[in-house]
């Protein structure tokens, strides 16, 4: 046991000599002038305007916008969604609000629950809310929601988008968004089926982080009885627009 003593003294010297004065441990085993633990109820927020662009096309050039942003901790938030478009020049044909609460229920993986309200098209809806939304492996960013509606409509939305960085400052964004309905509602023109798909590549200039103009296309296709609807009312099933626009982050 003296030899072990006698073999601790010599190392905490020689440590001593070449790190400098050992530190002072308090009576949990951690240093005292360590500073304390970060704590995880501390409150952030942050606001991404991921689309606000004008669309171009064969047609009717449009706009789009497609915002959103959080308040809360690491376990609990409130979020905030908003998205819609329309003709340039006149009122939006869709437009969307979300009021959500989040739990973590697994790193990198928020539940969420709430509502939504269209203000359009008319007449308007309010729909609950369930929804999943995080990263899964090599950073695909997935948003999940199932929409019931105060008329008994059952829809679905799924989006994946992910950044693949060709700088450091130049980034391009492959998104996909596909739209589903269990049921019909004639008043608002929503058909049962799979309703239409949106695959747009974005290829934005990060001026600063918080502020990229981007260029890129966007392709729209419409299916079943919804896109039948479209062509009966002079309209395209398919749509292949150039986009540019603005992202901002706060």
């Amino acid at each position: 046991m003296k030899y072990l003593k006698k073999l601790s003294a010599v190392f905490l010297t020689v440590t001593a000599i070449f790190t400098g004065p050992a530190l002072a441990y308090g009576p949990a085993g951690t240093p005292d002038d360590w500073p304390p633990p970060m704590p995880d109820d501390m409150k952030f927020g942050m606001f991404l305007i991921d689309r606000a662009e004008a669309t171009f096309a064969d047609g009717e050039d449009a706009y789009v916008w497609d915002a959103q942003g959080w308040y809360g901790g690491d376990y609990n938030r409130a979020w905030l969604k908003t998205e819609g478009e329309g003709v340039q020049g006149k009122s939006p044909e869709d437009a969307e609000v979300q009021l959500l609460y989040a739990r973590m229920v697994r790193p990198f993986w928020d539940l969420q629950f709430g509502l939504r309200q269209d203000f359009r098209p008319q007449p308007q809806r309010t729909h609950a809310v369930l929804g999943l939304q995080g990263v899964v492996p090599y950073e695909f960013d997935v948003a999940l929601a199932l929409f019931l509606s105060n008329t008994g409509t059952l829809t679905a939305r799924a989006e994946f988008e992910y950044e693949l960085l060709l700088t450091q400052r130049l980034i391009l964004q492959p998104r996909l968004e596909v739209n589903a309905t269990a049921n019909d509602d004639a008043e608002i023109g929503l058909r049962r089926g799979l309703n239409s798909s949106e695959l747009g590549f974005r290829l934005r200039y990060e001026v600063v982080r918080k502020i990229a103009p981007y260029v890129g296309l966007s392709w729209l296709q419409q299916y079943g009885a919804t896109g039948n609807a479209t062509v009966a009312e002079g309209g395209d099933a398919s749509t292949l627009s150039l986009v540019a626009g603005l992202r901002l982050w706060f």
